[in-house]
């Protein structure tokens, strides 16, 4: 009897744990493949935290917007100066953004939409195209496509928000040529330096917090119009816009060399330019950087599964 009746229980749970392993998945397979985003807008940037938020920034004027991943519904989280909102990063309750030609950094309060602060980096009679942000090793760093520097906002004491930012010249392998130059930006996987990648040549570089750059080894590969960068582990995966695919990349602890592994595109692919995670996907917005924009033009972001 005591033998059928553990048999009994064994089976029971069994039963619960195949259950349980169709519903996790449907429920993850159930959010929202394509997210629509409001005609004109001309998306670029995207942040996503621990929630199912994702936010998206416009290059036209700096419009944020914050869609519930589980429906695909959006509203506007923060009005936009009339310039652009590229790359964005969550990090402590707070969203960092890249203000493009508008020379500077942005900071809101993940909760309110509250505007904290504003750092102008470089004035717009420089021609500046702050693009991307990653926040690591308790600072923000912005790059900015059109010079030799990164942008630091060191953060003090329970991630304090710094007076001003600090430039940090860019030195080294990297060299600045025409178009655009230091894209997207990320951590190496010990987390001692900085990745970032340049669009006009397709290469990456480590970059020390003082702004040394050694280009990374990629056994001969480049990763054309790079754009938005996404490390797991020791995996980098590089958003190469134009070309319309995610590469991945194994990369070395210390980030100096890495081996390309596959390259995924998708038919909803329309020169996406940046990347985030949630709940075991890829998140990119469209920017059809190939098609002429008006206000009417479609917009979508979409979600893949992570190569």
């Amino acid at each position: 009897m005591l033998r059928r009746t553990l048999a009994n229980v064994l089976c029971a749970i069994l039963a619960v744990t195949v259950a349980a392993q169709p519903a996790a998945a449907a429920q993850t397979s159930a959010l929202p493949g394509t997210i629509t985003l409001p005609s004109g807008f001309q998306p670029e940037g995207v942040a996503i935290g621990a929630k199912p938020y994702a936010y998206f920034g416009s290059r036209v004027t700096g419009d944020i917007l914050r869609v519930d991943l589980r429906t695909a519904e959006g509203s506007t989280f923060a009005a936009g100066p009339g310039t652009a909102s590229l790359g964005m990063k969550l990090s402590g309750g707070r969203l960092f953004v890249a203000g493009g030609a508008g020379g500077d950094a942005r900071v809101y309060d993940e909760r309110t939409g509250r505007l904290l602060r504003t750092y102008p980096l470089r004035p717009a009679a420089d021609a500046p195209f702050i693009n991307d942000v990653i926040v690591t090793g308790g600072a923000a760093w912005f790059t900015d496509s059109r010079s030799l520097t990164l942008f630091k906002l060191p953060l003090g004491k329970g991630g304090a928000l710094p007076e001003a930012a600090v430039a940090v010249p860019l030195t080294g392998d990297l060299e600045l040529l025409a178009g655009n130059n230091a894209n997207g930006i990320s951590a190496t996987p010990d987390g001692r330096a900085l990745i970032i990648v340049q669009s006009n040549t397709g290469k990456l570089f480590r970059v020390t917090p003082a702004g040394v750059t050694t280009e990374i080894g990629l056994a001969g590969e480049t990763v054309a119009f790079g754009d938005g960068l996404w490390l797991r582990g020791r995996t980098l995966y590089v958003v190469e816009n134009r070309n319309n695919v995610i590469t991945k990349i194994a990369l070395d602890r210390s980030g100096t060399a890495g081996t390309v592994l596959s390259r995924t595109g998708d038919p909803g692919f329309d020169v996406p330019t940046t990347i985030a995670e949630f709940g075991g996907r890829f998140y990119l917005p469209n920017a059809r950087f190939t098609t002429t924009p008006t206000p009417e033009t479609a917009y979508t972001a979409v979600s893949v599964a992570i190569p």
